[in-house]
């Protein structure tokens, strides 16, 4: 067995944070249309997008 649901959940959960991430830290020396393709990727990637967006002011 590939282990417990909470195994996987962690899983998920900390590649999702490394994913993030990478991605803001991509942003902070983007263009504007950069910024909105990385925005867009991270709206596919995780349900809090929208207040990592406000934060960073990309939009």
């Amino acid at each position: 067995m590939a282990g417990t649901e909470r195994q996987r959940e962690l899983r998920r959960l900390r590649t999702r944070t490394r994913k993030t991430r990478a991605l803001v830290a991509k942003g902070k020396k983007a263009n504007p249309a950069a910024k909105a393709e990385l925005a867009r990727k991270l709206k596919k990637l995780t349900p809090g997008a929208d207040i990592i967006i406000a934060r960073e002011g990309w939009l």
